[in-house]
C-alpha cells in the first residue's frame, strides 16, 4: 500500500476593508518595502503574495487588498469576493480592522462572512500605536469573532504576539517516504494548463463546473503510462464565472499558490503567443523562492510564425527574464498537435531526480575544494579566504554548507560562481539550489 504524504499548505491571507494597513502589514510580514499598487493602470499588480517564516516555520502570506475596483455597491461586492476568495483558499485568515475609525458597516459584514466558517481567525487591531489607543480597541470585542490583537503596521510593534498565535496553530508536517512524485501543472489562465493535461492523460475532462459557489480544489490525478508513475496536481479549474479579468487572473494566483507549496516539481505553462510576463514570472519566482524544480513548457508553438532563430530568441528572453536562476529547462510544445508532451514529462522527471540528489561528502570535498582553490574568493582588506571543507546539508532539497575562515567576506557573486560550477558537474538542472559559507 502506497503511503500518500499529507501535504501541509500553511497559507495566511490577509483581509479587511481597503486603507485599514493589510499591505504595511503583508509587506512586514514578508520583509518587503515594495510600493504594492502601481499606479499606471495595466500593470500586473504582482506583489501580493509571498513567503514568510516565523519561529522556524514558513508559510506563504496573500494580501488580498489592491484587488477592489469601483466605488458604492462594486466595492462592496469586490471585497465579498475578496474575502471569500481567501476563506476558500487559505488556511488561516488574518483580519484588519481599524482602531482609529472603529467598527465600520463593512467591517461588519467581512465579520459576519468570517464567523460562519471553521477556520482559524486572528483579529489584528492596527494602528494602535499608544494605551489610549489600546483601550479604544475594546469596541472590537462586538464583532464576535473573540480575541484580538492590538498592533501597528507602520512600526511593527504587536506583530510578533500575532504572529506568534498564527504559526503556534500551524501544524507541523511529517514528511513520508516512498510517496509518487508530485507535479503541478501552472500557469496564468488560458496558457493551455488543461490542454497539456488532456493531451498527456488522453481523455478529455470535464474540468469546469458551474454550479454556483463550487470552488474546485486542486485535483490529483494519477498517471502511470510509459514507465512512469505520479500524481498530477491540477490547477486548471478555476472559476470561469468572473467577468473580472483581474479577478481570474488573482484566483489563478491563489490556486498556483497553494499547489506550488504541494508539490515536487512545477510544470510552468506559458502561451507562446504572449510574452513571459508579469504573471508567469511571479509563478516562477514563487516555485524558486519555495525550492521546487521547475519545467517551463512554452505552448502553442504550432501558432508561431517561424524564422530562423525565433525559438533561440525566445528562449534567450525567457532566460533573460528568469536570471539569475538560469539553469531551468524549457521545451516548445503544442498541446493541441501533442508535439513534445512526453519530453516534458520526460524532463520533469529528470528535475525530480535533481531535486533529491545527495552528493557523498567525500566527492564533493574532492572535486569542489581544488576549484575553490584555483579561483579563490576575492581577498578583503588584504585578507584571504580560504575554504576548508564542504557538505550537502540534510535537507529536503540541495543546499550546500562551505566552511571557510571567513565567511562575511564571502559575496553574492562568488556565491553564484560556486553555484553554477555545482550545477555543472553535478546537474541540479531545474532545480533551486543553496550555498552558504559558514565558519568552521
Amino acid at each position: 500500500m502506497q503511503k500518500i504524504k499529507k501535504h501541509m499548505s500553511n497559507i495566511v491571507a490577509i483581509v479587511g476593508r481597503p486603507n485599514v494597513g493589510k499591505s504595511t502589514l503583508f509587506n512586514r510580514l514578508v520583509k518587503r518595502r515594495d510600493a504594492i499598487v502601481d499606479s499606471v493602470s495595466g500593470v500586473t499588480r504582482d506583489r501580493h503574495y509571498g513567503k514568510s517564516d516565523w519561529n522556524g516555520k514558513e508559510f506563504s502570506v496573500i494580501d488580498t487588498g489592491g484587488y477592489a475596483i469601483g466605488s458604492g455597491d462594486i466595492f462592496e461586492e469586490e471585497i465579498r469576493k475578496q474575502v471569500q476568495l481567501a476563506i476558500d483558499e487559505a488556511d488561516h485568515i488574518i483580519f484588519v480592522v481599524d482602531v482609529e475609525e472603529g467598527i465600520t458597516p463593512m467591517d461588519v459584514e467581512v465579520a459576519n462572512m468570517l464567523r460562519k466558517i471553521k477556520k482559524p481567525i486572528f483579529m489584528a487591531v492596527n494602528k494602535v500605536d499608544n494605551s489610549m489607543r489600546d483601550a479604544d480597541a475594546v469596541e472590537f470585542y462586538n464583532l464576535g469573532l473573540g480575541e484580538y490583537y492590538t498592533l501597528s503596521s507602520i512600526n511593527g510593534s504587536g506583530t510578533g504576539e500575532l504572529l506568534d498565535a498564527v504559526v503556534a496553530d500551524m501544524e507541523e508536517e511529517v514528511p513520508e517516504e516512498h510517496e509518487l512524485p508530485r507535479f503541478a501543472v501552472v500557469g496564468r489562465p488560458n496558457a493551455g494548463k488543461s490542454s497539456f493535461i488532456n493531451a498527456l492523460i488522453g481523455e478529455e475532462r470535464n474540468i469546469v463546473t458551474d454550479i454556483a459557489g463550487t470552488t474546485r480544489d486542486t485535483v490529483d490525478t494519477k498517471y502511470n503510462r510509459f514507465g512512469f508513475e505520479f500524481n498530477l496536481v491540477d490547477t486548471a479549474g478555476i472559476r470561469k464565472k468572473s467577468k473580472v479579468k483581474e479577478d481570474l487572473e488573482f484566483y489563478s494566483v491563489m490556486r498556483a499558490v497553494k499547489a506550488i507549496e504541494e508539490c515536487d516539481v512545477a510544470i510552468l505553462v506559458v502561451d507562446a503567443t504572449r510574452e513571459f510576463e508579469g504573471q508567469d514570472e511571479n509563478i516562477f519566482w514563487l516555485a524558486e523562492k519555495n525550492r521546487k524544480g521547475i519545467v517551463i513548457l512554452v505552448n502553442k508553438w504550432d501558432l508561431m510564425e517561424k524564422e530562423t532563430n525565433t525559438m533561440k530568441d525566445y528562449e534567450a528572453k525567457i532566460r533573460q527574464e528568469i536570471a539569475p536562476f538560469t539553469d531551468v529547462p524549457i521545451i516548445f510544445i503544442s498541446a493541441l498537435t501533442k508535439q513534445r508532451v512526453f519530453k516534458a514529462i520526460e524532463t520533469a522527471v529528470e528535475v525530480f531526480e535533481n531535486r533529491k540528489k545527495r552528493i557523498p561528502t567525500s566527492k564533493l570535498n574532492e572535486v569542489m575544494l581544488d576549484i575553490l582553490k584555483s579561483s579563490p574568493p576575492p581577498a578583503n582588506k588584504g585578507k584571504y579566504i580560504k575554504v576548508k571543507f564542504c557538505t550537502q546539508l540534510p535537507t529536503p532539497t540541495p543546499q550546500f554548507v562551505f566552511f571557510a575562515n571567513l565567511p562575511q567576506y564571502v559575496k553574492d557573486p562568488y556565491k553564484r560562481f560556486v553555484e553554477n560550477k555545482m550545477r555543472e558537474i553535478f546537474n541540479f538542472r531545474g532545480v533551486p539550489i543553496v550555498v552558504y559559507f559558514r565558519q568552521k
